[in-house]
């Protein structure tokens, strides 16, 4: 893909916006109801749930189409206002620096970092880097640098993403761990609701399909991100990482199996998950 030139959005580059939260035992609770873990034992929060903090609360008459707020070019406008309908998380990479505790008063400051245009054999692309710094009680927990896609709309008539499963099949055995589930409408329902992403894509099956053509209710990337997290927790224990990064590769649908698995090398760990015939969903990497 070639680089356009300099985005006509500069004046967003620098922009900040700040959150406050705070981690208390009833988000803690429902956290882990919603991945069927066992309530924390400690004070002590597992890696991922930063997912769930400082959420966006902007009011549902500011939202658009696709559910997720509205851009302008207004100064209240966080976001720029790319001409592309079509928004989804591309990529993190995330330090751990602190673990969060029971309790803790939250503040997230978030910037815009870079914007970048492209064009892609999709057709039109824009590339948002946002920065995120996660303090608890005032000392830094999480740095993580989240990158978005816009993307063009879709033709009415585009084939259905992503393709029906081949004839291939997942293989386990070069990983040290693996995992199958299968993330249900309802994981997917609650995951939107810890995190109150309102993006369409994941519990409205007709605008799912219709509008951004998808086979089905997509699953949160930074849902199968916190499932990995937890399977290097199981294995390696809880608050061990100080860096994952992960890329969304290829959709995985709600309703069909998911092949989650990881091996590590030393320090380095490579993740992933795969769609029942193969094809990678999220690849991800960490550091103990």
């Amino acid at each position: 893909m070639a680089d356009q030139g300099s985005s006509p959005w500069d004046q967003w580059l620098g922009r900040e916006t700040v959150a406050q939260d705070q981690m208390d035992a009833a988000l803690a609770r429902r956290w882990c109801a919603t991945f069927d873990l066992p309530s924390p034992n400690g004070s002590t929060m597992p890696q991922g749930i930063h997912f769930c903090l400082c959420a966006p609360e902007a009011p549902t008459a500011s939202l658009g189409i696709d559910g997720h707020p509205a851009r302008d070019d207004s100064t209240d406008s966080f976001f720029p206002p790319v001409p592309l309908p079509r928004r989804m998380w591309a990529s993190s990479s995330i330090e751990f620096t602190a673990p969060i505790t029971l309790g803790a008063q939250i503040n997230r400051t978030s910037r815009i970092a870079s914007i970048s245009e492209k064009h892609g054999s999709s057709g039109k692309l824009a590339f948002v880097d946002v920065e995120h710094v996660t303090t608890a009680d005032g000392q830094e927990a999480v740095r993580e640098t989240q990158t978005l896609v816009y993307r063009d709309a879709v033709a009415a008539d585009a084939p259905l993403s992503p393709p029906m499963h081949g004839e291939g099949a997942f293989d386990p055995s070069g990983w040290d761990s693996h995992q199958t589930i299968t993330p249900s409408e309802t994981l997917l329902f609650r995951f939107s609701a810890l995190t109150f992403n309102t993006h369409r894509i994941h519990y409205d099956a007709p605008y799912a399909s219709a509008e951004e053509r998808y086979r089905g209710l997509v699953v949160h990337g930074p849902l199968m991100a916190s499932l990995l997290l937890q399977m290097a927790a199981r294995q390696i224990g809880q608050n061990r990482l100080t860096q994952f990064a992960f890329r969304a590769v290829s959709p995985a649908i709600a309703g069909e199996k998911l092949n989650l698995a990881m091996r590590h090398d030393g320090d380095a760990i490579e993740l992933g998950s795969f769609a029942s015939d193969g094809r990678q969903c999220v690849k991800a990497s960490a550091i103990v």
